[in-house]
């Protein structure tokens, strides 16, 4: 904690509803393959990816990313780890990227790195496709509908929330099978994942608040903490999130 403003996203192994057991679970699981390459899209510090890598000795692996702090972040952790020369973090964008086909693709809340649309998740999910191995696996992590949202939910939730955003489960699996998928492993985060990840991403800024309640930051820090907070008790219980193991069918 400084004078300087908040820490930033201390508390989080990931970036997003994923906990350690479940993580553990997923790496055992994608290792089995042994795949020999590894691409992460829009992977932030690369949390994930740098696992993988430790699984599967001989792997390489590439991080893309536009959050240079986050690329940063994976850099510095791979060091420690004997990882900084089978891993390079790339700050570039996803679109259209040609640093595909990957043995293994992992996607995690980042759809969005792929398409430009306005719901991308089928558009992603093609382009995950073309980035994976004909023999390969893709690790996605995309949203869903736990219920259909009410209005008043959706008004509070993210800018111009709409239902269209995501869709049901069972639709999303659909999704994935029309894009040249079948799904090996179906798994949803817990509502302790889901409490754990959105406490985690606001713990520092709001210590650091309580503590610095007169710092020329505050009143910018302080809209954004309740800002989120209010977003997140809008969607609470109401989206999803899946990890969805992903076999691509034979061309």
């Amino acid at each position: 904690m400084t004078d300087d403003g908040p820490p930033r996203l201390t508390r989080l192994s990931f970036h997003g509803p994923l906990s350690d057991a479940r993580a553990t679970a997923l790496v055992r699981r994608l290792a089995a393959a042994r795949p020999r390459t590894v691409l992460d899209i829009g992977c932030g510090w690369g949390e994930l990816l740098l696992r993988v890598l430790e699984a599967v000795p001989g792997a390489r692996g590439t991080g893309v990313d536009v959050n240079g702090e986050g690329l940063a972040r994976g850099r510095r952790a791979a060091g420690p780890r004997g990882l900084a020369d089978r891993v390079e973090f790339a700050e570039e964008s996803a679109l259209g990227t040609r640093r595909g086909p990957a043995d293994l693709v992992l996607c995690l809340g980042a759809s969005q790195a792929l398409s430009t649309a306005a719901s991308p998740t089928a558009e992603a999910l093609h382009e995950l496709r073309r980035l994976v191995a004909d023999d390969g696996r893709v690790l996605l992590g995309e949203g869903f509908w736990e219920r259909p949202p009410a209005p008043h939910e959706l008004a509070r939730m993210w800018p111009e929330a709409s239902a269209a955003d995501h869709c049901d489960l069972g639709a999303l699996l659909d999704l994935a099978v029309a894009a040249g998928f079948r799904p090996e492993w179906t798994e949803t985060a817990s509502r302790d994942e889901w409490e754990a990840f959105e406490s985690g991403y606001q713990a520092d800024a709001e210590v650091w608040l309580a503590a610095h309640p007169r710092h020329p930051s505050a009143a910018a820090v302080r809209d954004r903490l309740d800002r989120h907070r209010a977003q997140w008790m809008a969607y609470r219980g109401v989206l999803g999130l899946a990890y969805l193991t992903l076999v691509p069918v034979a061309r």
